[in-house]
């Protein structure tokens, strides 16, 4: 309590403190010489008649004495040696002119001794009063300071997270809690372990005045369309915005400081997820042999952990990036210790190997995740990309057709949809090879589908951890258009979607996720921008603290993505899963085309490359300009084989009649 009646005083201008000073001291005048009658006559007494002269003349002599000794120009708070000796000389000739007043000269009715007790008492009380000053509000002052610096902060939130995470900052003072909101209306108006609860509209007018930067969301259980809500009414504000965990990660122990995370960009989207249904996601896992090519990506682990979750008897890793399959396999082992994981060195364009592991440990489902997906980094790559996405995919259906797997499952992209780039012509040609192999699978009796959805949330070369380092160190934020739009769902809900999609397949299905509706990208970093605390520089705002920098469309970038090629799709038992029907050739015209295309990839041919996909893929349309790095250091360097060479060499393996194998042991590619 006394520390909240300092605060107000030290917020006081310079002048008005040594008016309060002044007023002090001659209120201090006043109880000395009450003080000195009371000893007098040895009991308390009111002061009365001539006995109030002697308290005016002590405010006379000590005031003026005080002022010019400079008494009044020290800082209480910082008052040391200087300032005493001050008083000492201030109250010494106060001393000898009020005991010469009224010790010597006399006053009647005032006895004399008054003369000698009042300067002691003044003395001890103006310099008791300066001790006091220097050790509550210097201590105090030096604290508000400290506070004022610190982040001020309202929780949002008044429930049990909220006083958790009250208590945690009261431990850590690395933040200073100004006040609690919350949308219930019997607790707005009350207190919380010494803080207000607010409705949200006192913090809209009160924000900038009280120095509010931070709004804590202590809501784990929310909905993310309550979430969402609560982000769009604190927009406008400018107020850096961050969040607790889950309830889920929670549960273990108290609330700490270090858990407060930025604000998902789930959030933003304000879409909640649909629950699984747990039948589609048992039925071809439980108790079973599950592989998943790419187990180290983004997607792929994500599969893993579900797929974990739901006690297969063996789980198959494939990666060819070897510490992304350490990191994986020591991941699944200490989240399923009774779990048997193996992690497998592998390529899935190794067909020898492919085979080795299909035929050895016969999966009864395979998740097909390996690819390259950088749209960029597959555009100056294209062979690579090709030979990953496309071949990579056939190799391994193959493969797994040799080896009579039940299910075979494909993480395909909504960059298949009329693709302008490589990658998503990679992978359209990748669904067209399941397609093709799904009108010869009689024998083997594999179940092939695909799942087509968009962007994740968080996956490796996502824009929004890429957003938040540029926020942080100051801007700009890079785009490469102002109108470019993306889908996005999260990791584990398109994970969920991918196993339960596949499971409902009957043979060559492509499924589309429903990715709700799709976001500008640019509107996404303004809000990321927003609810840091900074504002975005414009013509609006020319003071702004982040700017943007329009780069331009990137090598095969689209300027919006697509999930049907065609409007045929058809509902599903699950509300998020659609089933298309993609048109796709005889697999003997597949057979030729994948000839041509293995030929173009043998000579690293882009040109070629290219109008063999067109071929393939009548809706492809191409970026003009070839950027593969390898062609473009050919046409600088006059010492290679010319174009028109390499291109009779196409003409000879398409000559030669060469298909891809079939699922029997004879080799797929050429040598």
């Amino acid at each position: 309590m006394i520390n909240r009646l300092a605060e107000p005083l030290l917020g006081l201008p310079r002048a008005a403190k040594r008016l309060l000073a002044l007023a002090v001291d001659a209120s201090l005048c006043v109880l000395c010489v009450w003080l000195a009658f009371s000893l007098r006559y040895e009991q308390w007494i009111a002061l009365q008649g001539v006995q109030w002269l002697a308290v005016v003349m002590a405010i006379v002599m000590a005031l003026p004495l005080f002022v010019v000794s400079g008494f009044y120009r020290a800082i209480f708070r910082y008052a040391g040696g200087a300032a005493l000796l001050a008083l000492v000389k201030a109250c010494a000739l106060f001393a000898v002119g009020y005991v010469l007043m009224f010790s010597f000269i006399g006053l009647p009715g005032v006895p004399r001794t008054i003369g000698v007790i009042t300067p002691i008492l003044l003395f001890l009380t103006v310099g008791g009063s300066r001790l006091v000053a220097r050790y509550w509000l210097g201590g105090m002052y030096v604290s508000t300071l400290r506070r004022r610096t610190l982040p001020q902060v309202v929780i949002y939130g008044a429930g049990g997270a909220g006083r958790q995470l009250t208590a945690a900052l009261a431990h850590s003072q690395d933040m200073v809690v100004r006040a609690y909101i919350d949308d219930a209306e019997h607790l707005q108006g009350s207190t919380l372990n010494g803080v207000r609860i607010h409705p949200i509209r006192w913090l809209k007018l009160n924000s900038a005045a009280l120095g509010i930067t931070d709004v804590l969301l202590a809501m784990p259980s929310a909905s993310h369309q309550r979430r969402a809500q609560i982000l769009s009414d604190l927009l406008p504000l400018h107020l850096h915005v961050r969040t607790l965990p889950a309830m889920a990660d929670l549960a273990h122990g108290r609330v700490q400081v270090q858990d407060l995370l930025e604000v998902d960009i789930e959030d933003l989207l304000g879409r909640d997820p649909v629950a699984p249904v747990d039948d589609l996601l048992q039925r071809p896992i439980r108790g079973q042999v599950v592989l998943v090519t790419g187990a180290g990506g983004s997607i792929g682990s994500e599969l893993c952990r579900q797929i974990a979750m739901q006690s297969p008897s063996t789980l198959l890793l494939v990666e060819l990036s070897e510490y992304a399959l350490y990191a994986i396999h020591q991941e699944l082992l200490a989240q399923a210790p009774g779990l048997r994981v193996l992690p497998l060195l592998a390529s899935v364009r190794d067909e020898a190997r492919m085979r080795e592991i299909m035929s050895t440990w016969r999966p009864d489902t395979v998740y097909h995740a390996a690819a390259y997906k950088h749209v960029p980094m597959v555009e100056h790559n294209p062979a690579e990309g090709v030979k990953n996405n496309a071949l990579g995919t056939l190799i391994t259906a193959q493969a797994a057709m040799a080896s009579q797997v039940r299910r075979f499952v494909l993480v395909s992209t909504d960059k298949a949809v009329r693709p302008t780039n490589i990658m998503g012509a990679s992978k359209r040609v990748a669904e067209m090879a399941l397609q093709g192999l799904a009108q010869q699978s009689g024998q083997s009796g594999t179940c092939f589908s695909m799942v087509r959805f968009g962007n994740v949330l968080g996956s490796s070369g996502s824009v929004v951890p890429l957003f938040r380092k540029q926020i942080e160190a100051g801007g700009p934020i890079t785009l490469t258009h102002a109108d470019i739009t993306r889908y996005f769902m999260t990791i584990p809900e398109a994970a969920q979607l991918v196993i339960q999609a596949g499971t409902m397949a009957v043979g060559g299905d492509v499924f589309v996720l429903d990715m709700g509706e799709p976001v500008r990208i640019i509107d996404l970093a303004r809000r990321l921008v927003e609810l840091s605390g900074r504002t975005v520089r414009d013509e609006a705002t020319p003071d702004g603290d982040i700017a943007f920098h329009i780069a331009g469309l990137r090598p095969g970038e689209k300027l919006y993505e697509e999930l049907l090629i065609g409007d045929n799709s058809m509902p599903t038992m699950h509300p998020r899963v659609m089933k298309a029907h993609e048109e796709c050739p005889p697999w003997e015209e597949l057979s030729r085309l994948f000839g041509m295309l293995n030929a173009a990839l043998a000579e690293n041919d882009v040109p070629a490359l290219k109008a063999v996909l067109k071929q393939m893929l009548p809706g492809y349309q191409p970026h003009a300009e070839v950027v593969d790095w390898v062609h473009l250091e050919h046409q600088r360097t006059p010492a290679v084989a010319s174009l028109a060479d390499r291109r009779r060499s196409l003409q000879t393996y398409a000559d030669s009649g060469w298909v891809p194998a079939e699922p029997e042991p004879e080799p797929l590619l050429p040598a």
